[in-house]
């Protein structure tokens, strides 16, 4: 049962999209900027769907009216929309508190300052 402080997908999520939102958020006390960046994480979820629907359908190239191959633009779509919700999900830092602060790889030392 949905409270009055209990938040609720949103309804343009895909049913899959908003399961996971639901589960999210009866599993993490969120903050409003959260929610959004969860909201965010199922948008961009939801796009690569809807692009990969598209690739699947119409192939992962086109032939120009010059009969060159080109990548469909859906690859681009699909790819910037999975980038998207990994960043958005790692900014939501939703795993348990034994996991280090930075969770990124450690930085080369040196390779990018000055010479001498």
């Amino acid at each position: 049962m949905t409270t009055a402080s209990t938040p609720t997908p949103p309804r343009h999520l895909s049913a899959p999209s908003r399961a996971w939102w639901k589960a999210i958020v009866r599993d993490y006390a969120l903050a409003d900027h959260q929610l959004r960046t969860l909201t965010a994480a199922c948008e961009a979820w939801d796009r690569k769907d809807q692009a990969r629907d598209v690739l699947t359908a119409e192939g992962l190239t086109f032939t120009t009216k010059h009969g060159e191959k080109r990548p469909h633009p859906a690859v681009a779509i699909e790819r910037d929309a999975r980038v998207a919700f990994l960043r958005a999900v790692r900014e939501l830092a939703l795993e348990g508190g034994d996991e280090p602060e930075d969770s990124r790889p450690p930085r080369l030392r040196g390779r990018y300052q000055g010479r001498a």
